[in-house]
């Protein structure tokens, strides 16, 4: 494997074929051994697997990773080593594989359970501080009305995407696949929807900024 120099990883993963071929299959060595440091070492959640299983995930990654680095060769500017940049696009493609591999049976049909939010979100959004009964009770209130507003002033498909994204704190990409729809398109639906219920819950009475001091610990 060669100690190249960043003008020669440059030239060579952009020259010929015989040239090219040499560059990327070391490229991808080092992007695999970038892989696997971050997979052992950095990731508590995969502590239960064995070297062998996070090699082969090291390797299926670092295949998807050349890639990436490749479609990105024009943004390199060479303000730090080649390996080191094209290292950071590795792992990023590793925390991005391994956010979908979380969200993979997921369903925009679960995000409601008998026409509510799901179990858990009502109060993780009220907060777990010790406060009065009246309060607690004026922040269940609300809550109820924030619901309601969910399903009354959204689409379908805005409170889908809402209820993805900024409750159940689920990735963009993986709720744009899911909704066959792109990140800009999904960013559009999300201002939107929010825009909505914003003026829904201000005819409510429900100001934005009433609604921040109630629920500020």
């Amino acid at each position: 494997m060669l100690d190249r120099t960043n003008e020669q990883w440059l030239a060579d993963l952009t020259d010929t074929p015989d040239k090219q071929s040499p560059a990327l299959e070391d490229l991808r060595e080092r992007l695999q051994r970038g892989i696997y440091y971050y997979l052992s070492r950095e990731r508590s959640d995969l502590s239960g697997l064995s070297s062998s299983e996070i090699t082969q995930m090291a390797e299926d990654l670092a295949q998807d990773a050349t890639l990436r680095v490749m479609e990105n060769l024009g943004s390199f500017r060479g303000d730090s080593r080649f390996t080191t940049w094209a290292t950071k696009i590795a792992v990023r493609v590793a925390i991005s594989d391994l956010r979908r591999a979380r969200y993979r049976d997921f369903s925009l049909d679960d995000l409601t359970a008998d026409g509510d939010l799901m179990p858990g979100t009502t109060n993780a959004l009220a907060g777990t501080p010790e406060h009065t009964p009246e309060n607690q009770t004026e922040r269940e209130d609300v809550m109820q009305k924030i619901s309601a507003a969910l399903k009354d002033a959204l689409t379908d498909r805005q409170y889908q995407a809402l209820v993805a994204v900024a409750l159940q704190d689920i990735p963009l990409e993986v709720v744009a696949e899911r909704m066959g729809t792109n990140r800009n398109a999904l960013y559009k639906l999300l201002h939107d929807a929010r825009r909505k219920l914003r003026t829904y819950l201000e005819t409510e009475g429900l100001s934005t900024h009433y609604m921040l001091d109630l629920f500020q610990d």
